[in-house]
């Protein structure tokens, strides 16, 4: 098997992860041809074949995406319960099941599937569609080293993909599975507001990712304490804004971690 090709590869729900995995598997250079993607919803798998017409798509029959010896389950918490009954009496033995949800464990997961437990967790991370994921992964006893690297070595075409511990899955849920969420509204504001000014569009994304990137290398890597970092400019054009936002994300993230981990 050439190993551009994907075709040993199914997903079990078609939304937004499964095609943004596609995009990035496809600007690698991977061949789609024979990914077999199931969904309840027809309409999604029809969205999802007019972006990726090599794919197979499987309306409401999750066997095919399930008999692959990589098994994406790309379903939401909520909709999982249902899907393992009928994925215990399809899933071949030799197959690995790669859960991309939050909340459900590696054990929940293999209870669930009679007992299988060649089970993976991810959490996937947006810019994996341009090659920059940051998708941490957790692993069950069941594999062995020469699997795990021979799985990250597919993966990793999405960008990096670090092993934790299971537990911490949660947390970078939160941190880095939503984490573009909390910066793309800020950055798309400072765009239009650049514009605003008289700068082109191109000066404008070049100022504010080199900006980004000398920020977040001040903060992490010069050893400073938070309060010098921010004392390096002396002005604070948001003001008491700063507290709000901290704020906000003090509230909503803490209320949700708390039911993830419940």
């Amino acid at each position: 098997m050439s190993k551009k090709s994907l075709e040993f590869i199914g997903f079990i729900g078609g939304g937004r992860i499964t095609s943004i995995f596609l995009e990035g598997f496809r600007r690698k250079g991977r061949d789609l041809t024979g990914v077999a993607v199931s969904d309840t919803d027809p309409e999604t798998l029809q969205k999802l074949e007019a972006s990726f017409p090599e794919i197979r798509t499987c309306p409401n029959d999750n066997s095919a995406p399930a008999s692959k010896d990589l098994v994406f389950l790309a379903l939401h918490p909520p909709a999982i319960a249902g899907v393992l009954s009928e994925l215990k009496d399809v899933i071949p033995s030799t197959s690995l099941l790669i859960s991309l949800a939050p909340k459900w464990s590696i054990q929940a997961l293999s209870n669930g599937l009679g007992g299988f437990n060649r089970i993976v967790r991810m959490i996937p991370n947006a810019p994996s569609v341009m090659n920059k994921g940051y998708n941490p992964i957790a692993f069950s006893n069941s594999l062995t080293k020469k699997g795990k690297e021979e799985l990250i070595n597919i993966l990793g075409v999405l960008g990096d993909c670090p092993e934790v511990e299971e537990g911490k899955l949660e947390a970078y849920a939160l941190l880095t599975g939503a984490g573009p969420t909390y910066i793309w509204p800020q950055l798309n504001e400072l765009r239009s507001i650049g514009q605003s000014f008289g700068l082109t569009p191109r000066e404008t994304e070049e100022a504010l990712g080199k900006m980004i990137k000398g920020a977040v290398k001040t903060l992490f890597d010069s050893g400073f304490s938070y309060d010098k970092v921010m004392n390096l400019i002396p002005m604070k054009p948001l003001g008491e804004g700063e507290n709000t936002i901290c704020k906000i994300y003090q509230e909503k993230l803490q209320e949700l971690y708390g039911k993830l981990k419940s």
